[in-house]
Order: structure tokens, then C-alpha cells, then sequence
């Protein structure tokens, strides 16, 4: 069977519990204790092993297989059904509060993409018609069209027109593209890992702290 057995919701919960009790601790050593080096050590590990059980557990939480689901019977009766929606009701209002508390203390936007962003990704699929970077920054809707867009630009080629876009000026024919993730694309290199890793991680750390204080 493929629904999570009670074991493994334990399990998740308590590495969502561990991973962000270690991310607040080592954020409050950062400020009081660290220097300079230590913080950027303790970043690359275990910092980012956290911050990656974080969101990974929180997805499985959005898709609902962190927590355990509504017991089936053979012959399910009236009653049955009303239990079963009254916990799928409270399932659902337990996984929000979930998706809040436990994307905290990570500065990384997770809050903001899973609740906004990744359930439309698996609707889009990409479709540049429907969805792009352009489209993102200038829809006026609550839920991004498609999410993921967001994490791929930094790192692979879009279709569809780049965004955000600003005109400045009433006499100006074109529109000022000011998008973070293909500027730093833009100046990838061939056969020049270290200097593309460096780029990806120089602007996916701004554009995820430009998020953070979104939320």
C-alpha cells in the first residue's frame, strides 16, 4: 500500500521539528556567538541539509502524505462518511498550520512557494503560453500560474518573455526587463563549472532573500 504508515508520519514530523529547532538555534548563535567564517561553515553544512529536510518534508505535507489518512472500510456507512470529512476538514486546516509554522525560522520563501506556487507548477507543466516570467510578475493573482519557473530560470533556458518589466518614462517604446535569474543565466560559461555554480548561488541567494522579505 502506498498510504505512509504511522512510523513514517512520526518520522517526518520529528525531522521537521529537528531540522527547524537546529535552524533556529544556529541562527541565534550566528548572531550571538559566531564569526564571520563559522556562520559561513555552519551554512554549507549542516545548514543546508536542514533547510533542504525543511522543504522536502513540507512537500510531502502540501502533497498530504505527511500526515496519516482516513482509515476505509469495506462498506462504508453515512456516519463513516461524515467521520471521514470531518477529518479530511481538519487534515487539511493541520497541514496549513504546518506549512506556516514549520517553513519557520527559514529565510528562504518555502511558505511563499509551496502555498502559492508548487500545486500550479504540476497544473502548468511549463506551458510557456500559459505560464512565464513576464506572466509571473505581472498577474494580479494570490497564486502563481506556475511556481517552479521561478527556481528554473536560474539555471536553464525559459520559453515565453523574461520578467519583471518597467517602463520608465511615458515616451519610452520598450519595457525595462530586470529579471535576477537570466541576467546571472545569461553570464554562464561553457566547460566553467565553478564560475556557473558561483553565479547560480550568488543569484538564487538574492532573489530567495528578496522573497523572504516578501513573506
Amino acid at each position: 500500500s502506498s498510504r505512509p504508515s504511522s512510523s513514517s508520519n512520526v518520522l517526518g514530523l520529528s525531522l521537521l521539528f529537528l531540522s527547524n529547532a537546529s535552524l533556529l538555534a544556529m541562527a541565534y548563535l550566528s548572531g550571538k556567538a559566531w564569526n564571520p567564517l563559522q556562520i559561513f561553515l555552519a551554512a554549507i553544512f549542516p545548514g543546508s541539509m536542514f533547510s533542504l529536510w525543511t522543504l522536502q518534508i513540507l512537500h510531502d505535507c502540501l502533497h498530504g502524505s505527511l500526515l496519516p489518512k482516513p482509515s476505509s472500510r469495506p462498506l462504508p456507512s453515512l456516519k463513516h462518511d461524515n467521520n471521514n470529512n470531518n477529518h479530511v476538514k481538519k487534515k487539511k486546516k493541520l497541514q496549513s498550520l504546518l506549512l506556516f509554522w514549520g517553513s519557520m525560522p527559514s529565510f528562504f520563501g518555502y511558505h511563499l512557494y509551496l502555498r502559492h506556487g508548487h500545486l500550479s507548477h504540476h497544473k502548468s507543466l511549463g506551458d510557456p503560453r500559459s505560464t512565464s516570467l513576464r506572466q509571473l510578475f505581472d498577474s494580479d493573482k494570490s497564486e502563481f500560474e506556475d511556481g517552479d519557473v521561478l527556481f528554473a530560470a536560474h539555471r536553464m533556458k525559459l520559453k515565453g518573455e523574461a520578467g519583471p518589466r518597467f517602463r520608465i518614462g511615458k515616451e519610452k517604446k520598450e519595457d525595462l526587463v530586470l529579471s535576477i535569474s537570466r541576467t546571472g543565466f545569461s553570464h554562464w560559461k561553457r566547460g566553467r563549472p565553478l564560475r556557473n555554480a558561483a553565479i547560480f548561488a550568488a543569484t538564487f541567494s538574492f532573489e530567495r532573500f528578496l522573497l523572504g522579505i516578501n513573506d
